[in-house]
């Protein structure tokens, strides 16, 4: 029987573990690390070019990454506690992208002024109820399976990745291996450790810290202007909800929990307005780094599992109090231990995907295509195939079902 979770009332804590300390576990903090290093290592880099693009000053692109950093953390941190569930956060992804092409065509106050309005509409949405209904209707099995789609890159990014590093993709796949059959506990951390050993041998480290520098973060007044709200806002919005909470509330519902989307989307959307002025272009429920946290991997006992959205929040808020300096270290890895790792990580994730898609005959045709849609990379109008493929799912299902699209058996009214 799955175990389900909700945030309508707080729940009560694990019989014989009532304090965060003692439902505490290796695992869980690990899964944390591991969904930091990997939003560091990889997303990081579209904001970096963004603020070039946008000739941004050092101290404003360090106030970005500060922003965002210390949003992320303090919703991770805030909402993983508050609701017990391994809530995880992070920044639009696809928005910065967005922001590589348009950022430059506007001032900077323009563009802060844009993303107020982009966390206010956010925080509006979520509060209301409107993105949750909506999310609600569509099909259980369409929902893991737009999960799947969503991890399928990053599964097959182990084996793509021993190509071009052997002995470091190969060693953490054999150390993830090894320590799945003898201590399951630590199989992740056996292949980081692993990998990371195979990197320095093979002299692929290229960690440098001169110093440690604390973050200082640089108000920048905001200035509204309709050019900047069309060009940067609308997309901006729509981005962040399509490809980045959309996914990021299927794939807390993948994993058998029910999320409170006012609460979740209501505050990542108000935590954003408060940190734009810094630099904040949008914080948002993660999809890919949540299914770390979300998985077995993270602990065997999902009303354990938000401790690892407690420690995502943890690191994100000591990255964000340091900036650059660690930024560094994150870039230093080798990009295929980096993908090796969180391939590994995130198989039981897949695993629960994959089942949950094809478990159900009258809907496994549906998420069939939801998976190809996703799993395909496709991005329409600057928006990626999450969302598309969550689309394609729904069509089908409407088209298949002969109109019939009702709310998943357990949803609230």
């Amino acid at each position: 029987m799955t175990t389900r979770t909700t945030t309508d009332t707080k729940p009560a804590p694990v019989a014989g573990r009532p304090s965060l300390w003692r439902d505490a576990s290796f695992s869980a903090v690990l899964a944390g690390l591991i969904a930091v290093l990997v939003s560091y290592s990889g997303p990081l880099v579209i904001v970096l070019s963004a603020a070039s693009a946008g000739g941004l000053t050092r101290e404003q692109t360090g106030s970005w990454v500060w922003a965002l950093s210390i949003g992320s953390g303090l919703t991770c941190l805030g909402l993983s506690l508050y609701t017990r569930m391994p809530i995880v956060t992070a920044w639009s992804t696809p928005g910065a992208a967005l922001l590589v092409t348009s950022l430059g065509s506007y001032s900077y106050p323009e563009a802060i002024g844009a993303f107020v309005v982009t966390g206010v509409l956010i925080t509006v949405i979520g509060v209301t109820g409107v993105f949750g209904r909506l999310m609600r209707r569509v099909p259980a099995a369409v929902v893991s399976a737009m999960l799947a789609g969503i991890l399928f890159s990053f599964g097959t990014g182990v084996f793509t990745s021993v190509k071009s590093a052997p002995w470091t993709a190969g060693g953490v796949l054999l150390g993830y291996l090894v320590a799945k059959r003898f201590l399951p506990r630590y199989a992740v951390l056996v292949a980081l450790v692993v990998g990371v050993a195979c990197s320095a041998a093979t002299s692929r480290l290229h960690v440098r810290i001169e110093a440690f520098e604390i973050a200082r973060p640089e108000w920048t007044t905001p200035h509204l202007s309709v050019p900047a709200l069309i060009g940067i806002a609308v997309p901006l919005l729509v981005a962040t909800l399509a490809s980045q909470n959309a996914p990021g509330m299927g794939v807390l519902a993948a994993s058998g929990y029910t999320p409170n989307d006012r609460v979740l989307i209501g505050s990542t959307g108000a935590v954003s307005t408060l940190l734009a002025p810094f630099g904040s272009h949008a914080i948002n429920l993660a999809a890919i780094t949540a299914a770390i946290c979300t998985g077995p991997e993270a602990h065997h006992d999902p009303r354990r599992r938000y401790v690892a959205g407690v420690s995502c929040g943890v690191f994100y808020l000591i990255v964000g109090m340091f900036g650059s300096t660690l930024v560094a270290l994150f870039a230093g890895l080798p990009k295929e231990l980096v993908a090796a790792v969180a391939g590994v990580a995130l198989f039981g994730a897949l695993a629960s995907g994959l089942t949950g898609a094809m478990a159900d005959d009258e809907h496994r045709e549906a998420a069939l295509i939801t998976f190809l849609a996703t799993a395909s990379g496709v991005t329409i109008g600057g928006i990626g195939s999450a969302f598309w493929g969550l689309i394609a799912g729904v069509l089908a299902h409407v088209v298949l079902s002969s109109g019939r699209f009702s709310p998943r058996r357990g949803s609230r009214p």
